[in-house]
């Protein structure tokens, strides 16, 4: 009877960490932009996110429009793991054992432990396959029991199942980021996921194993980040810049974007419509 009371209050925790993630946002995804008051005043803002950059919520578009979307679907499917959490043994959903699997594993380690547990897993259990082959279109976000039935995923797939999970195995929410990033070169865009710990940010990412600090990914630009409030704009160059001049530690990234650069300020807003709009066709 215990075994039975601690699966079910464990399940029941996890559907409301899930609709407190979703209702929170929601909520803030309508809220205006927050402005850069200035560097003293933002000092502990940039130091609390990934590559030391501060961000600006988004409260429409493609981007905002994708995470609404597949936010729904892993509200949907908590009530399943909680279920199945409840009752293994008449679970109907292989994919949300292996996620509990997957999980109960992570929960049983600590700090990077408890990371490189989920990020190995995902990788082992998802093989890349671009959207156009697996489902005919362009970009689509799949929630993680829909990876994991299918086995296969992009990137964000991979990132989207990691979040989910770390948030399931106790990982606070104020320590997860889906993050966008640009390659600087090529301009090729990939998602991964950041997560704090020992106040570091470490990038989880679906090609490597092995989880870096955010300073030492050198050849990308951070462009977008998604977490408990909702998708969110990072703020450069010229704040990164700032960033910099006070010695503030941000990831060593190149944040000027030759197309860019060659017509218009990047920082400005026409600049950061632009990153959302080639985001969407590359994605």
């Amino acid at each position: 009877m215990s075994v039975f009371i601690t699966a079910r209050a464990g399940a029941l925790a996890f559907v409301l960490a899930i609709n407190v993630l979703c209702e929170s946002a929601h909520a803030a995804a309508y809220a205006p932009p927050d402005s850069f008051a200035g560097p003293l005043e933002n000092q502990s803002a940039l130091t609390s996110e990934p590559f030391g950059l501060p961000t600006s919520m988004v409260s429409e578009g493609p981007l905002r429009a994708k995470w609404v979307e597949v936010e729904r679907a892993i509200a949907a499917e908590a009530s399943i793991i909680a279920g199945c959490a409840n009752d293994p043994t008449h679970c109907a959903s292989r994919p949300a054992l292996r996620f509990l699997e997957i999980v109960k594993a992570a929960a049983a380690r600590q700090g990077l432990a408890r990371l490189g547990e989920v990020n190995r897993a995902i990788n082992l259990a998802i093989r890349p396959v671009s959207d156009r082959a697996q489902y005919g279109v362009e970009d689509r976000w799949a929630s993680p029991l829909a990876t994991l039935a299918s086995g296969a995923g992009d990137c964000e797939d991979y990132a989207i199942a990691k979040l989910v999970a770390l948030r399931a195995a106790g990982v606070p929410a104020e320590d997860l980021r889906l993050v966008i990033i640009r390659e600087t070169a090529t301009g090729e865009d990939h998602a991964v996921v950041t997560a704090r710990a020992d106040g570091h940010w470490r990038v989880l990412d679906n090609r490597t194993f092995v989880m870096i600090d955010d300073s030492d990914l050198v050849k990308y630009r951070a462009l977008f980040a998604i977490d408990a409030e909702g998708a969110k704009r990072f703020e450069q160059p010229a704040f990164a810049q700032a960033a910099r001049n006070m010695q503030v530690r941000p990831a060593e990234i190149d944040t000027r974007d030759p197309a860019t650069d060659a017509n218009m300020s990047a920082t400005g807003p026409q600049a950061a419509a632009a990153d959302e709009f080639i985001l969407t066709l590359a994605m």
